[in-house]
């Protein structure tokens, strides 16, 4: 089963209040039907979601859905459609989908009027339009596809009380409003009451990010070595071509010193080399103080070379 399935199976188990089924199946009804003037079709392609679906509206208005079960195209699973012919008018009116002889786009604020209210509105649009990558693939990806600019603006202000950065995109002939920040899906798995899925989902998010910051920080010291390497490499260069011309022994003191510790240190970095040498004969010399050393030496070697 993906990601999304499971989510909607574990939500379609919650033991909610008759006012958070109320709001829940107007969401329900308002994205997966089809309505006409005597019947009601919805249409749900999760037996969990159908299943929830015909038990809120049994339970709700003591209403019995016929269903009808039929193969989805090539094969792969079921479309479930719900069909109501009877209070229809009533039932529409009560869920704030039918007001005054017109349909409304957006339900009456008595539906979303308080937190659970609006949590189970916003859990009912998501298990019938929505969907959600499973954390393991390579993006965070959350979105519903709906098919009215109006509603779909009014679906990610919903979202955006709860501060989570919900977008609005065009997309064909539907909108879909998406998020993508892995720890606002995170969040919007919590409204709905998710629980078990943010669980997963956050054990993943964290293995993912553990293993993103190691890569980054194994790159940074590969970069490092890389650095290194070059450096060392170049000094060496320079001392060689100083021998080849025979003018090491003409140098001073010191920078016979860092030469010779060079050549016998080869793959240590500045701060190593300075270590050695100081700890070994006893003068202390920084960092700063071998790399001035080692500048030195070019200058000599390009003003030799010039000549």
């Amino acid at each position: 089963m993906s990601f999304t399935g499971t989510v909607k199976e574990e939500v379609s188990r919650l033991e909610t209040t008759k006012l958070e089924d109320i709001s829940e199946l107007s969401a329900i009804i308002r994205v997966a039907a089809s309505i006409s003037d005597k019947s009601i079709n919805i249409t749900i392609e999760n037996n969990s979601v159908a299943r929830r679906t015909f038990k809120l509206i049994k339970n709700i208005y003591n209403i019995t859905p016929s269903i009808t079960v039929r193969n989805k195209k090539l094969g792969k699973g079921f479309t479930y459609i719900l069909n109501i012919k009877n209070k229809t008018r009533d039932l529409l009116e009560d869920l704030s989908i039918y007001d005054n002889n017109k349909y409304l786009s957006i339900p009456k604020e008595y539906l979303i009027s308080d937190e659970d209210s609006l949590r189970a509105y916003l859990r009912g649009v998501f298990i019938v339009s929505g969907s959600v990558n499973d954390p393991k693939t390579s993006r965070y990806h959350l979105e519903f596809i709906l098919d009215d600019k109006e509603y779909t603006e009014f679906i990610s202000r919903l979202l955006n009380t709860f501060d989570l950065n919900s977008k609005v995109i065009k997309r064909e002939k539907n909108y879909t409003v998406y998020i993508k920040e892995a720890e606002k899906i995170s969040d919007f798995l919590r409204v709905i009451k998710a629980f078990s899925a943010v669980m997963y989902f956050e054990d993943i998010r964290i293995y993912r990010d553990h293993k993103n910051m190691t890569n980054r920080l194994n790159n940074c010291e590969q970069a490092n070595t890389d650095k290194i390497f070059m450096t060392a490499s170049k000094q060496i260069k320079d001392i060689e071509k100083l021998y080849e011309l025979d003018m090491v022994d003409l140098l001073d003191d010191k920078l016979k010193e860092v030469i010779e510790y060079r050549m016998k240190y080869k793959e240590s970095s500045l701060q190593e080399l300075a270590d050695i040498i100081s700890l070994e004969t006893g003068t202390t010399i920084t960092k700063s103080g071998l790399n001035h050393r080692f500048r030195k030496i070019k200058e000599i070697l390009e003003k030799i070379e010039n000549k």
